[in-house]
């Protein structure tokens, strides 16, 4: 049975499927993503927000990364939670989409 931390790195490239169609750069890398914990249940939960609230895929984004998280083989359960504290922005962009992205 893999361990909370493999499952983890597993949840985290599922996530890394899923793009904002605005922007050509998985939300991983957007810094959409704040938390993901792994329990020792095999429950996952991730605390993640949007760009902006008035996001075209705030309805569907978050539906999608739980989707996604509960077919990680080995995953229980996913909970996804939208917050927007602290806001977006896009100093949280990893160094990858910076590139990725011309800034």
């Amino acid at each position: 049975m893999p361990t909370s931390d493999e499952l983890k790195e597993k949840v985290i490239e599922a996530i890394k499927s899923c793009y904002d169609p605005e922007i050509p750069v998985n939300i991983y890398e957007l810094g959409l993503i704040y938390d993901i914990e792994v329990n020792d249940d095999c429950f996952a939960t991730v605390t993640m927000t949007l760009t902006s609230p008035m996001c075209p895929v705030a309805e569907t984004l978050p539906p999608e990364v739980e989707q996604k998280v509960s077919g990680v083989p080995g995953i229980a359960h996913a909970d996804v939670n939208l917050t927007w504290d602290p806001p977006w922005e896009p100093s949280m962009m990893s160094e990858a989409a910076r590139l990725d992205l011309g800034f």
